[in-house]
């Protein structure tokens, strides 16, 4: 009997765990796929071309006003799709409207906004917050860490497969040990309960858990800061405990910010913003600023010097030289 291929975004799932992409990213190109089927009334890609492609993301732009990273994730993904799945790669994509990316400032607490903030919280979200504030951690970066990635003793924190699929050592603040020392003994606890009930098994990266049998229900390998109730896994069926989930985080952080009085448009990633800035008005190195945050290029990182609180990339005004404190005040 012959055996039918399998639907068009099934083979994209497939060549996408492939290829061993994250399971946003494997969503996100999906939905790509099916806005793009849908604008063109439901045909197929096969046949389709890259003046379909275009006028698709063009459509985004013009009609749809996206952002340029928006855009450039659909382009991603027909890419991919056209690439790795129906191997008919797009050469000629040429007359693409760009959306026109404009610079805005990161938004930055102050240090005692900061303190508001970590009143209103309470563990595990007072950890992640932490995380992200005094070590200069992504939202998914801090949920993603596994009990392996801290090393109190070198006061160190390894985020592994961050932005662009690269591992960083970050700094583990003094201030963050103990508390986390008590989340982790939480964490075994739970752990040993769910192993006790036949389960324990966490989702490990790449091929893993072939190499190593039976390790995703070492400690070692468990998350942080685990969630509450089991889940299962949606590309493995089993039933694991995942981390927080970001949604979760997202929504306590912006009732943190009510409550704290803030009135600035704060999210999780403002608390990586404002770790930037301060450890730059602290007097810290670009350079060492912009490992932390794991910039590919320090001109990403220099954005944060046009937020410091002297503004004007803390240049002195030749004013004072002329006029000083003095002639000011005694005018």
């Amino acid at each position: 009997m012959q055996q039918t291929q399998p639907k068009l975004l099934q083979r994209l799932s497939d060549a996408i765990r492939a290829r061993n992409y994250s399971y946003r990213t494997e969503q996100a190109y999906i939905m790509w796929v099916k806005q793009y089927i849908r604008f063109h009334n439901i045909t197929h890609p096969e046949d389709m071309t890259e003046t379909h492609v275009i006028a698709f993301l063009n459509h985004l732009t013009i009609n749809k006003n996206v952002a340029p990273n928006t855009q450039n994730q659909a382009l991603n993904a027909l890419n991919f799709l056209y690439t790795h799945v129906l191997f008919q790669p797009l050469d000629k994509l040429q007359g693409i409207a760009r959306s026109k990316k404009q610079q805005k400032l990161p938004v930055v607490l102050t240090h005692d906004e900061v303190k508001r903030l970590f009143r209103e919280l309470e563990s595990p979200y007072w950890i992640l917050t932490g995380l992200m504030y005094g070590s200069g951690l992504r939202l998914m970066e801090a949920l993603r860490l596994r009990v392996k990635d801290l090393d109190f003793n070198y006061r160190a924190i390894i985020v592994r497969n961050g932005k662009g699929g690269k591992d960083r050592v970050v700094t583990l603040p003094d201030e963050l040990i103990s508390p986390l020392k008590t989340q982790l003994a939480n964490t075994q606890l739970l752990h040993k309960k769910d192993l006790a009930d036949g389960h324990g098994r966490v989702e490990m990266p790449y091929a893993l858990e072939r190499k190593w049998p039976n390790s995703n229900v070492d400690f070692e390998w468990q998350y942080v800061t685990p969630s509450l109730s089991r889940s299962h896994n949606p590309r493995t069926g089993e039933i694991g405990r995942h981390h927080v989930h970001e949604q979760s985080m997202q929504r306590r952080f912006k009732a943190a910010v009510i409550a704290a009085g803030i009135k600035k448009h704060a999210t999780c990633h403002s608390l990586r913003h404002s770790f930037a800035t301060h450890l730059l008005e602290g007097g810290a190195d670009i350079r060492t600023v912009q490992e932390q945050l794991g910039h590919a290029d320090v001109r990403t990182t220099q954005i944060y010097t046009h937020v410091l609180k002297r503004g004007g990339r803390a240049v002195k005004s030749p004013l004072s030289q002329i006029l000083g404190t003095e002639f000011i005040s005694g005018k």
